[in-house]
C-alpha cells in the first residue's frame, strides 16, 4: 500500500490503509481541524520535522481507567504528599517541557513549534488538557492530551523528578474515571505505561470503540 499524500484539503485516507508499522500519511497541515479530525479517527501526528506524519498503529496501546495499576510504592509516595496535582494551571509550560526535556534512548523531540503552537490552541479552546505535579511552586511533571467524548488521547508526559509524571498520571486517571471517561489512548507501547496497566488492543476495536461513542 502507498504511503498516502495529503494537501490543503481536509481529509484523511482510511487507516486500514496504514503500513505495518502504523505510518498512513505525510503532508497536510496541523491545524486545529484537521488535528480532531485526526483523533476523531484514531490517527495521530508523531514527527521531528516536515511534512508531519501521521500514524494509526494496529494494535492499539490504551488504558481502560478501571484497569489502572498502583504499586504499593507510589501508593506509599502518594501518602507522603509530597506532590500536589493540579489540571489546566500551566499547560503551555507542560507542553515547553515534553517537548524540551531530553529523554532515554531519544535524540530528540518530536514536539515542533507548530504542532506546539496548535495544542496550545487546542487548550483555549477547551479541547486540551494538561495533568500536572508541583511540588510548593514549581513545576516537576505532567502530561497533556485531547478529551473527546468519553475518550482522552494521551500524547506527552514528563518528569524533573523520579515518579513525577506517574504521580500525574494515576491522579489524572482517576479524575477521568469520575468524569466517565471510558477509554485513554497511550498510542504506543512504553514500559513505564505498561506497569500502570496499559495493553494492547487491535486497532479495528478501538476505531469500532470511536465510531461508537464519538
Amino acid at each position: 500500500m502507498p504511503l498516502h499524500a495529503l494537501t490543503s484539503t481536509l481529509w484523511f485516507p482510511p487507516v486500514s490503509d496504514a503500513l505495518e508499522d502504523g505510518l498512513l500519511a505525510m503532508g497536510g497541515d496541523v491545524s486545529v481541524e484537521r488535528l480532531l479530525l485526526a483523533y476523531r479517527n484514531g490517527i495521530f501526528p508523531w514527527y521531528d520535522d516536515t511534512p508531519p506524519l501521521w500514524w494509526s498503529p494496529d494494535p492499539r496501546f490504551v488504558l481502560i481507567p478501571d484497569e489502572l495499576k498502583v504499586s504499593k510504592s507510589m501508593q506509599q509516595l502518594i501518602k507522603k504528599k509530597t506532590f500536589t496535582f493540579k489540571t489546566n494551571t500551566a499547560f503551555g509550560d507542560v507542553i515547553t517541557h515534553c517537548q524540551s526535556l531530553p529523554r532515554k534512548g531519544q535524540d530528540g523531540t518530536w514536539i515542533t513549534e507548530e504542532l506546539k503552537e496548535a495544542f496550545i490552541e487546542l487548550h483555549q479552546l477547551g479541547h486540551a488538557h494538561s495533568a500536572e505535579t508541583w511540588v510548593n511552586d514549581e513545576l516537576v511533571g505532567g502530561l497533556y492530551g485531547i478529551k473527546m467524548g468519553p475518550f482522552f488521547f494521551g500524547e506527552s508526559m514528563f518528569s524533573k523528578v523520579s515518579n513525577a509524571s506517574k504521580f500525574a498520571f494515576i491522579h489524572w486517571v482517576k479524575q477521568l474515571q469520575q468524569e466517565g471517561i471510558i477509554l485513554i489512548d497511550c498510542q504506543v507501547h512504553t514500559d513505564h505505561l505498561e506497569s500502570l496497566g496499559a495493553k494492547m488492543i487491535p486497532r479495528a476495536h478501538f476505531i469500532r470503540l470511536l465510531k461508537q461513542h464519538i
